[in-house]
């Protein structure tokens, strides 16, 4: 059953209402709403006004024209140029005009009944058919940026496979990296050479759970850090004030609490970001020099003015950013 709008017997302009099929039909949009012969009118009136911009535009270009003296010259020139203006102000008036005649276009689209959403009058309280539209171009540009990184992935001449893969790992025996084994002696070394490198950094190696490592760093009078390691990858650093408690109740270091001050809170978010950004599993030991190097920065925490703004303080902290490559000390607001 069918049910059809009435047809709008005066001009062109007023749009037509869709007809709606009972039954998930796609409803049909009888007309567009737009006054063709208007539309067709306003291009050449766009035309127009375009042809009278580039005679301004020529008329500046070409200066004044020859005449006999300076002062008939100036009269031609502002004539001709007042002459030019008056025909854009035309020009312009009648696409004005012309646009007011060529009615709104209907913005209904295809989606089936849902276009019927767009007669709800009240549509600031229940805008249900604008979110359906933008849903709508969002999945189609989503499924085309999809397309485009599917056929880059296919140009990729992969030498393996799924199924390859899955072939092969019952036959091929699962290797432990040798990195993440190392004998105990080994990371003691490592540990010993790091600590002679900076005379004002003591540090005290723990292991609490048999191999694991955990390191007790003192940095002459600013502040203590406990480091965990994993043989020689650290996991995570916390960084205390030097006259804090690093000790739990039970007399072993504590490796969970945060420091009681906002200083040293921003100092162990910084460690872990330089965690997260000194990563060479090759070598390790290079990666925990050059952590301890970049800890051993934080030796004048509080006499180190930032390298941007140039303050000691900025909202009550110093500058507890320190360089990755050039150990420069930054606010946390000025080094971004």
């Amino acid at each position: 059953m069918n049910y059809k709008s009435q047809e709008s017997r005066s001009a062109v302009t007023s749009p037509a209402r869709p007809v709606i099929t009972v039954g998930g039909a796609m409803a049909d949009v009888m007309n567009v709403g737009v006054n063709l012969e208007a539309f067709s009118q306003a291009i050449n009136a766009i035309q127009a006004l375009r042809s009278s911009v580039t005679r301004v535009f020529d008329s500046l270009k070409d200066g004044m024209k020859n005449k006999d003296t300076l002062e008939g010259r100036e009269k031609a020139f502002i004539s001709e140029f007042q002459d030019h203006l008056q025909s854009v102000n035309r020009d312009l008036t009648e696409l004005e005009r012309l646009s007011n005649l060529v009615g709104r276009p209907s913005e209904s689209h295809p989606l089936h009944n849902s276009g019927l959403l767009s007669l709800d009058p009240v549509q600031d309280k229940t805008p249900l058919y604008s979110q359906l539209l933008q849903a709508y171009k969002w999945s189609n540009k989503l499924q085309y940026h999809a397309g485009l990184a599917s056929s880059l992935l296919n140009q990729q001449s992969l030498k393996r496979s799924a199924n390859q893969i899955g072939a092969s790992a019952k036959r091929r025996p699962k290797v432990q990296p040798s990195t993440l084994v190392l004998p105990i002696q080994y990371v003691d070394d490592v540990i010993t050479r790091i600590g002679r490198m900076f005379p004002d950094m003591s540090i005290e190696l723990f292991r609490p759970n048999g191999t694991s490592a955990v390191l007790l760093v003192t940095l002459g009078k600013v502040l203590k850090a406990i480091v965990v390691m994993r043989s020689l990858f650290i996991d995570r650093t916390i960084v205390r004030g030097y006259h804090e408690n690093v000790y739990s109740e039970d007399g072993k270091l504590d490796i969970w609490s945060k420091s009681n001050y906002q200083v040293f809170q921003k100092v162990t978010d910084h460690a872990t970001t330089a965690l997260l950004h000194y990563q060479l599993p090759q070598m390790p030991d290079v990666v925990v020099r050059s952590f301890m190097t970049w800890l051993r920065s934080y030796i004048k925490l509080f006499q180190t003015p930032c390298q941007r703004c140039g303050k000691f303080l900025q909202d009550g902290l110093p500058p507890t950013w320190r360089d990755f490559r050039t150990l420069e000390a930054f606010h946390d607001t000025c080094r971004q």
